[in-house]
């Protein structure tokens, strides 16, 4: 269906903030990944202001994430034929799924993750899954996941920070997550539904 040789895409940068893709652009190539939706509490939306300020003040400046989601794959890259049979396994997967078995409660853990590249930094909450959740849905995921690590995205700046982020200010941090007035932060995530998203197409999974 698509050629072995095509026009070689050449990204323009400046469209998405000064980020680099983590990996090449391919005519029929598309960067996939499943996920949660996660609609946020306001809580939420303050604690990750504080975070911000916090940040600056230390010399790095975050661009906060548009929308938010619990990450439960990596992103990885199909080929435009891989896509159909892609999405009919989840949907064939999650039939008899139930969405109270996916509404849980998370501890966060606040981590930061750069780019192989070093191109970009990222911020995002470590997520702690029950056990039985993940023993229920893993199985689902087994042409997407290996070594799964669930997060939500927070933040993102351009440039490497490490050194910056790290002591001092990684231990702020963490500690406005850890001090939160009701104790440890807690995520609530009532899911209705999962999404898979490859290239610019959404596909809905809703949960019974």
């Amino acid at each position: 269906m698509f050629q072995d040789t095509e026009e070689q895409h050449v990204d323009d940068c400046v469209q998405h903030g000064g980020r680099q893709r983590s990996f090449q652009h391919e005519r029929g190539n598309w960067a996939t990944y499943v996920y949660l939706p996660y609609e946020p509490e306001d809580v939420f939306l303050e604690l990750l202001e504080e975070l911000r300020v916090c940040a600056e003040a230390h010399g790095v400046s975050f661009t906060l994430a548009e929308e938010f989601h619990v990450s439960v794959s990596k992103t990885v890259v199909l080929r435009h034929h891989w896509i159909q049979p892609a999405v009919q396994s989840l949907r064939s997967g999650l039939a008899q799924c139930r969405r109270s078995v996916f509404t849980v409660e998370m501890t966060l853990k606040f981590s930061t993750f750069i780019f192989e590249d070093r191109s970009a930094h990222s911020w995002y909450f470590n997520l702690i899954f029950s056990t039985f959740l993940f023993l229920r849905c893993g199985f689902i995921f087994s042409f997407l996941i290996q070594d799964p690590s669930f997060h939500v995205s927070l933040a993102w700046c351009v440039g490497d920070f490490t050194e910056k982020l790290q002591g001092a200010c990684l231990s702020k941090l963490q500690n406005l997550v850890d001090g939160h007035e009701d104790g440890p932060f807690q995520l609530r995530l009532n899911c209705k539904e999962l999404r898979c998203k490859t290239g610019n197409k959404v596909f809905l999974f809703p949960l019974l």
